[in-house]
């Protein structure tokens, strides 16, 4: 037994001296004085790691990000497929705005369809704001969800046929 405890102790000296030595031991350690003055300073910003990697914007700055041009805070969190899409939509729904507002004042000059285009523009301004409200909320919550690991994988599954599927990595 204590042979192999012996032998045990020689084999991990070759290791040990492998390793790289710490900085502490490169370099000579700082003056009191140093140390103080170096504790004083402005912490460094955490970054994210493997596990669980750090948005690059807040929720809070994202949805106020959305909520004033729809897209924007998805686009921050590198969502452009998403942003686009608010985006879009927060185009069409200026245009029509406008468009019926264009119909109203024509409506209005002839004295017919006058409470039909007022109503169609009022449902396309709740639109424009809805569309605000959701983009906002939609990047509140993929900030929030920034590190989540799921992946969605669309694959050709046996037999031809193509399914699409969520995988979340268990420990």
């Amino acid at each position: 037994m204590t042979r192999w405890l012996v032998v045990l102790a020689f084999a991990a000296v070759p290791l040990a001296a492998q390793n790289p030595p710490s900085p502490s031991a490169r370099a000579p350690q700082p003056a009191a004085a140093d140390t103080a003055q170096r504790d004083t300073a402005a912490p460094r910003p955490t970054r994210g790691d493997s596990v669980r990697p750090v948005p690059p914007v807040t929720p809070g700055g994202a949805f106020l990000r959305s909520l004033i041009i729809p897209g924007w805070g998805q686009a921050r969190l590198g969502r452009n497929v998403t942003g686009g899409i608010f985006l879009l939509w927060e185009g069409v729904c200026a245009t029509m705005v406008w468009k019926t507002v264009w119909q109203l004042n024509y409506a209005q000059e002839r004295g017919k369809f006058i409470a039909s285009h007022t109503q169609e523009r009022e449902d396309w301004i709740v639109l424009l704001v809805f569309n605000h409200l959701l983009a906002g909320a939609e990047a509140y919550v993929s900030a929030n969800l920034y590190d989540f690991p799921a992946a969605l994988k669309i694959q050709t599954l046996p037999g031809g046929r193509t399914g699409v599927g969520v995988s979340v990595p268990l420990k």
